[in-house]
């Protein structure tokens, strides 16, 4: 066997083994999201003020974007939501990333921290946790037009993800319930890897933005 064959058939088997691991669905979600996007977050301020690569909200349901964050949505008004809008939301998830979101998550796992650790791993390197990259899910309904606010998510974990990926998260909305609640399709993708890591469904409801 090439070197080559030999390194796809590592590959494969290693897919393989993580999506036999991984195919438990994760119910509920909410409070994992909500730790994994306040670790993507910056501190809101420094010493002379604001972030200098934090930017405006360019919607009003978020606080704050930073410059190499990007989103792109379907629909700009909540009352306008239907069957087949949607909105993507990408960033690169770093080592900053990871190591913030251990601290607050409390998932200290060397899996994710230790270098030489996880170069002993099926994986041979870190991966970012599971949770953070699902958060990115959060980070897409939080810009849905209107106040999003999550009632269940059912996930599957596809593949890994390795530090300094590019990674996607797309919510397309499959189902009007009714009552102002969606039923969405929630899937993640690996832009450095061209591979989709995570796969699922949300249930949100979507409410009028408070008055200012």
């Amino acid at each position: 066997m090439t070197q080559e064959n030999a390194g796809g058939s590592n590959i494969s088997a290693m897919a393989d083994v993580w999506t036999k691991m991984a195919s438990t669905f994760v119910q509920s979600a909410t409070a994992a999201n909500r730790a994994a996007v306040s670790a993507m977050l910056p501190p809101l301020s420094t010493q002379n003020g604001s972030e200098p690569d934090a930017v405006p909200a360019s919607i009003p349901s978020v606080e704050y974007s930073r410059l190499d964050w990007e989103f792109d949505r379907s629909v700009d008004d909540s009352a306008e939501i239907s069957v087949g809008d949607s909105v993507t939301f990408e960033k690169t998830l770093t080592d900053e990333d990871v190591r913030a979101f251990a601290q607050v998550s409390g998932d200290t796992n060397r899996l994710h921290l230790d270098e030489e650790f996880a170069a002993k791993s099926r994986f041979g390197e870190r991966i970012v946790h599971g949770t953070l990259v699902s958060g990115l899910i959060s980070a897409a309904l939080a810009r849905l037009p209107g106040l999003t606010i999550y009632l269940s998510q059912d996930l599957e974990f596809r593949g890994p993800v390795g530090i300094g990926d590019r990674v996607s998260a797309r919510v397309e909305i499959v189902e009007d319930l009714g009552n102002d609640q969606y039923r969405l399709e929630t899937r993640i993708h690996d832009e450095t890897a061209d591979a989709t890591v995570v796969d699922g469904e949300a249930v949100v409801l979507i409410d009028d933005l408070p008055e200012e």
